[in-house]
């Protein structure tokens, strides 16, 4: 990532799950959960994390094997969630250096919020539980819109709710249809280097504006930005 970039955005959109937050414990918990139901022993929260940005989709088809189109899936889907809701934010926190980034914006007035494909229903309880509710701009979810990413949908309705240009917006998420949405809806772009990425399928093959390899570098960025608004 370049941080002498002189581009200063009106508002930064982050990803939830592997960006703005570690949800991975709380997400994997429910599968392993449904495994051991089934007889099958729990797999670990590093095999899992690589899929936690897939949401359901990815969690049910490593544990189970499954697809959106088999049968099945549907139901383990509906299971999964009823579980995952009962334990949002029980390992889930913030990643490290991430309060810093948040402070970072807000201390040169830029607005910060939240897309994610993540239900609506999941999104805004989880911001809660993070004490992060009353700062985020938006808590935009897979369904708030009618189209999910990497749509540009969600991403334009976030910066109408935070009445920005989305032009003049930033992007970052820790997966492949993330930079596609960004660029569809004509943001710049970042992949978050520390996310829930494939190593198959690094940040840097995503034809992202910039890859960050943690959120210390979005930081330098920023502190860089806040010199320039304040002059």
């Amino acid at each position: 990532m370049n941080p002498s970039s002189p581009f200063i955005p009106e508002a930064v959109f982050f990803d939830l799950d592997g960006t703005l937050a570690d949800t991975s414990e709380d997400l994997a918990a429910p599968v392993n959960a449904m495994r051991e139901a089934r007889g099958l022993a729990a797999l670990p929260v590093s095999e899992l994390r690589p899929y936690v940005s897939r949401g359901a989709r990815g969690l049910i088809g490593r544990a189970f094997g499954l697809q959106p189109e088999d049968e099945g899936f549907e139901i383990l889907r509906v299971e999964f969630l009823e579980r995952y809701e009962q334990g949002l934010v029980i390992h889930t926190r913030l990643f490290e250096g991430m309060p810093e980034v948040l402070d970072a914006l807000e201390a040169v007035g830029i607005q910060w919020g939240v897309v994610s494909n993540k239900a609506e229903r999941l999104v805004i309880p989880v911001l809660a539980g993070l004490g992060l509710s009353a700062r985020s701009a938006t808590a935009v979810g897979g369904d708030t819109t009618p189209h999910a990413k990497p749509h540009p949908a969600p991403l334009l309705h976030a910066a109408n709710l935070a009445q920005v240009t989305p032009n003049r917006c930033v992007y970052v998420g820790d997966d492949r249809r993330d930079i596609q949405a960004s660029d569809a809806a004509g943001m710049f772009s970042i992949a978050a280097g520390w996310g829930f990425y494939d190593e198959s399928e690094p940040p840097e093959s995503w034809g992202a504006g910039a890859v960050a390899d943690a959120p210390a570098r979005l930081k330098a960025w920023l502190d860089l930005t806040g010199a320039t608004l304040r002059r």
